[in-house]
């Protein structure tokens, strides 16, 4: 979902201006991409989209500078993780010391549907799952990419 939206972003931005978040919020909604501003303002950021006086525009280097990417949530849980457990619809991930922040930023980087938030700590990373199914499923995802 999330590379549709991207290539939409692109698309409009490449054929027509946006003056604002909020028109390209709408502009996005009139393609069936309905998201919040947290949202629309992560797309930005990871589009590097530029804003000028005449407002948003993609950079003029469009090619991806892999060394400015954030780490893929599966290095992050190699480099970091160790251990995921379960109470409830809360999903817990053990991690080295410091190392929480990462995986957290990794895991709201995927905006999967089981997790609804996240808390790190220095060495442990809360995450909350709307039910308990979804918590299984998210503690089963994570134990998979854990070394």
């Amino acid at each position: 979902m999330k590379l549709q939206r991207h290539a939409s972003i692109r698309d409009i931005l490449e054929h027509t201006s946006v003056s604002s978040q909020d028109e390209l919020r709408k502009k996005l909604a009139a393609r069936g991409f309905h998201v919040t501003q947290a949202t629309l303002s992560r797309d930005i950021r990871e589009l590097k989209l530029l804003k000028g006086p005449s407002g948003y525009a993609l950079p003029n280097n469009t090619a991806a500078d892999s060394d400015d990417d954030p780490p893929l949530l599966v290095e992050t849980l190699a480099s970091f993780g160790l251990e995921v457990r379960q109470a409830q619809n809360l999903v817990v991930v053990i991690t080295t010391m410091g190392g929480a922040q990462p995986v957290a930023a990794s895991l709201d980087q995927e905006e999967w549907d089981e997790i609804v938030g996240t808390i790190a700590g220095d060495n442990t990373v809360l995450i909350i799952s709307p039910d308990n199914r979804s918590a299984a499923t998210l503690k089963a995802r994570i134990e998979a990419h854990l070394v």
